[in-house]
């Protein structure tokens, strides 16, 4: 069964932990939007596609003034993301989404810093306070890019309600930006756990196993579902852990751990390039970045880092 996690011990992961108020009543308020797009002190952090631009230095700055951020290059839309935190004197904060097509000239700007928000995260390039703002403003700017027609009857729709929807003004159909559920699962035999690879990880690293819930599914039907189909296992209790927003594009990552109930391995070779089972003693070595064989477990911002440690130290286990 799905044990709720304790609302006192939730992860720090990446992109988590966002300190704006979105404040939803002001995308049905074109007077306060106007006003609040007026405002000196409202800030924008700029993608320009799958990139976000930014100022060097160290850390690096991703904001701009609404002026500056138009300044990069042809803006295709500009979202409400919410108000900043009180201390910054709760100004307004914005997604601007640059056309893609300006990314490699400004790249090429001494002043500017162009990355994915995969390095921004990883490397830290900038402030803790910045990740989830960031999240928010590249995962929806990317529904934006991938939805300007309508699905009903195919014709273009237009930004609506401060970018948290979109209408169309042929038919009449409403569009709302999605977040796709994903189940990212730490399947569990005792003091051994499965850890896979896939062909795009780094060479030494191993990490959960994980997929898309697929309608009509819940979250432990698509835990069960997943670990059978990419590894041959049978599982059973299902123990929920914590979730993370993963814009990439627009995921949101459900961590769970799984009791297995058979651990002879069959691996779908199309989704995996290996899978084995680990002690835990070896994950703890792979953790510390002290595995003989070099094998590394994924980084800290990963919600993946967050179950298979919570494993080794024995915080959680399938109940």
């Amino acid at each position: 069964m799905l044990t709720p996690p304790d609302p006192d011990d939730r992860p720090r992961l990446g992109y988590t932990g966002s300190a704006l108020d979105r404040d939803p009543l002001v995308r049905h308020d074109p007077d306060r939007l106007t006003a609040l797009t007026a405002d000196p002190a409202a800030r924008a952090y700029v993608t320009a596609g799958e990139l976000v631009v930014m100022r060097r230095g160290a850390p690096a700055d991703p904001l701009f003034g609404l002026a500056e951020a138009a300044a990069l290059g042809p803006v295709r839309e500009q979202v409400w993301l919410g108000h900043a935190a009180a201390t910054s004197g709760r100004a307004g904060r914005f997604g601007v989404g640059l056309d893609p097509a300006v990314a490699e000239q400004l790249a090429a700007r001494p002043d500017l810093l162009v990355t994915d928000l995969r390095a921004i995260a990883v490397q830290g390039l900038v402030a803790a306070e910045h990740l989830g703002p960031l999240a928010e403003a590249k995962a929806l700017l990317l529904w934006h890019a991938r939805h300007r027609f309508c699905s009903v009857c195919g014709q273009p729709s237009r930004l609506d309600q401060a970018g948290w929807r979109r209408s169309c003004p042929s038919c009449g159909a409403e569009h709302f930006p999605r977040t796709d559920p994903v189940v990212i699962m730490l399947a569990v035999d005792g003091d051994r756990c499965l850890l896979g690879r896939q062909a795009r990880f780094a060479p030494s690293m191993w990490s959960c196993l994980a997929g898309f819930v697929e309608p009509g599914e819940n979250i432990e039907e698509a835990v069960r579902r997943e670990t059978l189909e990419e590894a041959g296992i049978r599982c059973g209790r299902v123990h929920y852990v914590g979730s993370q927003p993963w814009p990439f594009p627009m995921s949101l990552m459900i961590g769970c751990t799984v009791e297995a109930l058979t651990t002879d391995l069959v691996i779908d070779r199309t989704e995996l390039e290996d899978l084995r089972w680990f002690s835990r003693d070896e994950v703890a070595a792979m953790l510390a970045g002290r595995h003989p064989d070099g094998l590394t477990a994924p980084p800290p911002i990963a919600i993946a880092n967050f179950i298979v440690r919570g494993w080794v130290e024995e915080a959680w286990t399938p109940a």
